[in-house]
């Protein structure tokens, strides 16, 4: 069975109808997906689709493969899932994040080093490079990679030999290179900060992972997942998801992507006094995503509003503005006085 119509025909949720509260105590202590079959991958918008399409295509092969999108779209995600449907399934997956080591440390990351080879290599080190031999390496925010190290990066990529600091031995090794980045490399090229040889060894085949606004129809998917994912670690019954709180983070443009709204997921699980998920109004500050005008935001309160005005005025009852939002009478009383809502 291929990943994408596990997703498409297995995974794909029933959203609640506007008047209904999204009730998840029937699924609590199920998983929604494989984890370990599929990576964590959640999802069936268009958008999604298409890069699980392409995972399937380039799986099998061993093709250098480059992640490109914003920050917290899931590319280590991915690259795991391209790794596991390959012939290297069996073998290490090694990941480096480029941007997170100093510049004179790099360099050893990838390479290794011998005793002495520098002041403070006191013993010999294995590089990332040689570690993954057989298996598959993930480098991620490959954009950040010193000018001084990409021709040695270069020669891994076209000969598959490099030498560790501080040796002349020439190492050889069988690798799959799983590259990722949020920059834009083609305009660095330009500015001569990313080499352009490099770059078309990397650009075998690019896939390009949408942010989450680009597939908001995904995100009641991920906010039941977490939900569930953080009532389980925490030990919080965490059972209902009020119409109005997902409306907010089915609307806002998560300009983290997925893990800036897996952390508000977390954080309103330990916050939350009772079975309905409670979202904080500065969570979801209404901000601008990139690309997207002014008249494309929504904040938390607005809708909230919008559900209460929506009601004409029935306040309690199953579809009643307190069951929308998840509130008791007295305390929804208390937040339309703040939103300014009077009746005439």
């Amino acid at each position: 069975m291929g990943l994408g119509s596990f997703v498409v025909d297995h995974v794909r949720p029933q959203l609640p109808q506007p008047e209904d509260e999204l009730l998840l105590a029937n699924i609590v202590g199920e998983p929604l997906i494989q984890e370990a079959a599929f990576e964590g991958i959640i999802g069936h918008s268009p958008a999604l689709r298409k890069v699980l399409q392409m995972i399937e295509d380039v799986g099998s092969g061993d093709s250098t493969v480059l992640l490109l999108g914003e920050t917290g779209t899931g590319k280590e995600l991915v690259a795991r899932a391209i790794h596991n449907r390959s012939k290297r399934r069996d073998q290490s997956f090694v990941k480096l994040n480029c941007a997170a080591i100093p510049c004179g440390l790099l360099e050893s990351e990838l390479f290794g080093h011998e005793r002495g080879a520098f002041t403070g290599a006191i013993s010999q080190k294995i590089g990332r490079l040689e570690l993954a031999h057989q298996g598959s390496v993930f480098l991620d925010e490959i954009g950040d990679i010193p000018l001084e190290l990409q021709p040695k990066l270069l020669r891994v990529l076209q000969e598959r030999e490099f030498e560790r600091l501080g040796s002349t031995r020439t190492r050889t090794v069988d690798i799959r290179i799983i590259a990722a980045t949020h920059r834009d490399l083609e305009g660095m090229i330009l500015e001569n900060q990313f080499r352009s040889d490099l770059f078309y060894r990397l650009n075998v085949v690019p896939i390009l992972l949408p942010a989450l606004r680009e597939r908001s129809e995904d995100i009641p998917m991920l906010v039941r997942h977490f939900v569930q994912g953080f009532s389980r670690k925490i030990g919080k019954a965490i059972t209902i998801v009020p119409p109005s709180a997902m409306d907010a983070l089915s609307h806002h443009p998560w300009p983290g992507n997925i893990r800036e709204l897996e952390n508000v997921i977390e954080r309103a699980v330990i916050l939350s006094p009772g079975p309905s998920l409670r979202i904080s109004h500065g969570d979801l500050r209404t901000r601008v995503a990139p690309g997207h005008g002014a008249d494309q935001r929504q904040t938390l309160e607005e809708v909230e509003r919008n559900h209460i005005l929506e009601t004409r005025w029935t306040l309690s009852g199953p579809k009643g503005a307190a069951a929308r939002l998840g509130l008791n009478r007295s305390t929804l009383y208390f937040r339309m006085k703040k939103l300014g809502i009077v009746r005439s």
